[in-house]
């Protein structure tokens, strides 16, 4: 493997790498406990995670936003829908001036269910993430945003990806 020019850039790289997959899995796993927790599949726990973060962030999802967050066609996301409404862990309303837009929300009950779920572990990365300097934790972000830029941009048709 070339190393790059930044001094051993190649091998920070591959140990970034390596500490955002373990992350990665470590996250898929607590979803997947979630999943079992609220009796549904791990897709559908995480498409409930989805919803919920977009509307803690004053931004919630359309169908077709949440499609692209957890890449379903829009036959399997209406399924998934319809099962998540059926159980009462969402509402689908239009809240938008354009009547076809479809606004999704999470309901109290699973708001509930993820602060008692997630409340601990969002505790101890809030503690870990106090250690570091504000400007320090804001360039993490600006390099987790890039490189899932960049990921997302492989996987996109005209972006090159298989």
């Amino acid at each position: 493997m070339e190393e790059a020019a930044h001094g051993g850039g190649t091998t920070q790289r591959g140990r970034l790498m390596e500490g955002l997959l373990a992350y990665g899995a470590a996250f898929t796993e607590l979803g997947r406990r979630f999943a079992v927790q609220l009796g549904v599949h791990s897709t559908d726990a995480f498409a409930l995670l989805e919803i919920a973060s977009a509307e803690e962030r004053g931004a919630p999802l359309s169908p077709a936003l949440l499609s692209k967050r957890i890449s379903l066609s829009s036959g399997a996301m209406t399924t998934l829908l319809n099962r998540l409404e059926q159980a009462g862990y969402i509402t689908r309303s239009r809240e938008h001036n354009d009547r076809r837009i479809v606004t999704l929300r999470s309901s109290p009950q699973v708001k509930e269910r993820a602060d008692a779920f997630f409340g601990s572990i969002n505790e101890r990365q809030d503690a870990v993430l106090s250690q570091y300097p504000a400007d320090l934790v804001e360039q993490f972000e600006t390099v987790l945003t890039q490189l899932r830029s960049a990921l997302e941009a492989e996987l996109t048709p005209s972006g090159g990806g298989k």
